[in-house]
């Protein structure tokens, strides 16, 4: 087959912008076979006008079968990535090793990881599974920073007897061309590397009235956002969402509770996204906005993801939101984003309700015998909540920095992104301080 003509050749183009794929070690043919071109299609181009490098396993050359001369390229590819300081984006689509290349090839899965763990928190990398891939390469992918996986085409296991179709990724795509479609959209959103900005023009005005009576989770961020655009990660159900969203032309990696979801509370998926996505917001310089309603943990909660949910916000030195616009109770309030595990601003709008416990179960456990014939537990509830669990009483104690009508959210939103826009360059370097004269 005509190595311009192969299915790998026809996704590589349709990844990049029409007409500005370059290839590179096109001519490379697979060791010790001087008729087959090797397996793995590697290049640069521009992706939504930014530009990127990709490889692609192409089914055609040998299944994609994955060998020494396909780990050398991808290493020229990766060194040509991380001194140009582009994203990387890898098509996943392989039989998998070429067997009768001994260790040889076990050794070019190494290179091959190798590559990805020296890029990463350098470049963002993008996996796509658009087929078979399995093994080591399956170990090789999840070292990526964000995957997108097309269904009823990948398949996905570290061993044969060990199908993981169900294996979580960051983003679902219905065929092909919508996973390129979302990988065009990440690689628009997100930064080059680790030292670019990837704030936009976005359009929209930061000052904006947006509307968030009764709305959560997803509802809610499309809502503040700029233009109702957000990129949602990772959509498995749970009390949190996660994603990309621009405010006031500021990126942000966004944590939001779904109180429609479980009450919003904190369980082992939610905190592992959370956590997850806070990570490469710090690697990456981006701003984290963090969008609380939840009534505490789940069932499903461990100590091992409630503790690496709060070790991401304490590590992260990026700029650091959050908004309580509903209920934060017990370790809702701390664990999404609180001052004491680094936001720079925390609000809360003029409904919400922070407390260490469920108002109905503070009532029953300290103040039930309050209740008589003249003054039903709905008092008395309310009245806890007035007294100790209202916006008012956290920002009297400085847990709070300000209280805001729901209205002006986004407009509070944006000035506080804006405020600490610099705050990843650290404190401004100092000539010499004014002497009185």
């Amino acid at each position: 087959m005509d190595k311009n003509l192969t299915v790998g050749n026809r996704k590589i183009s349709a990844l990049f912008d029409e007409g500005s794929f370059v290839e590179v070690g096109a001519y490379i043919k697979r060791n010790g076979d001087t008729e087959t071109y090797d397996g793995v299609i590697c290049g640069y181009g521009s992706v939504s006008g930014k530009l990127a490098f990709a490889f692609v396993q192409d089914s055609d050359r040998a299944k994609g079968a994955f060998d020494e001369a396909g780990a050398k390229k991808i290493e020229m590819l990766y060194d040509m990535a991380i001194k140009n300081g582009a994203s990387v984006i890898g098509v996943f689509d392989s039989a998998g090793a070429a067997v009768l290349d001994g260790s040889a090839t076990l050794s070019a899965y190494g290179r091959f990881m190798a590559c990805v763990a020296k890029a990463s928190g350098v470049v963002p990398q993008i996996a796509v599974y658009d087929g078979l891939c399995t093994g080591m390469a399956l170990t090789t992918a999840n070292m990526f920073d964000i995957s997108v996986k097309v269904e009823d085409k990948a398949e996905l296991y570290l061993t044969p007897t060990a199908n993981n179709k169900e294996l979580a990724c960051s983003i679902n795509a219905k065929d092909e061309a919508e996973a390129f479609a979302t990988v065009r959209t990440l690689v628009e959103m997100l930064p080059e590397n680790n030292k670019d900005d990837a704030s936009v023009m976005s359009g929209d005005d930061a000052a904006r009235v947006a509307i968030i009576d009764g709305l959560t989770g997803k509802a809610l961020v499309e809502a503040l956002c700029d233009n109702g655009v957000f990129c949602e990660l990772d959509t498995r159900k749970s009390g949190i969402v996660t994603g990309f969203a621009f405010f006031g032309g500021t990126l942000c990696g966004v944590v939001a509770s779904d109180n429609s979801c479980d009450a919003g509370k904190i369980g082992y998926i939610g905190a592992k996204k959370a956590a997850e996505l806070i990570s490469f917001c710090d690697r990456f310089g981006i701003s984290v906005l963090t969008l609380v309603d939840s009534e505490g943990l789940c069932d499903c909660a461990c100590p091992v993801c409630t503790a690496s949910l709060a070790s991401a916000y304490a590590n992260s030195t990026v700029a650091k939101v959050t908004a309580v616009v509903g209920k934060a109770y017990g370790a809702g309030f701390t664990l999404l984003g609180s001052k004491t595990l680094g936001a720079d601003i925390e609000l809360a709008t003029e409904k919400a309700v922070i407390s260490v416990m469920n108002p109905e179960s503070a009532v029953a456990f300290l103040m039930n015998d309050e209740i008589t014939a003249d003054k039903s537990r709905a008092d008395v509830e309310a009245e806890w909540c007035e007294k100790y669990a209202s916006a008012v009483v956290a920002a009297e104690k400085g847990d709070i920095d300000d209280i805001v009508e729901a209205s002006t959210l986004r407009a509070r939103i944006c000035s506080a992104l804006y405020m600490l826009s610099v705050k990843a360059d650290g404190t401004p370097e100092r000539k010499y301080a004014r002497t009185p004269l």
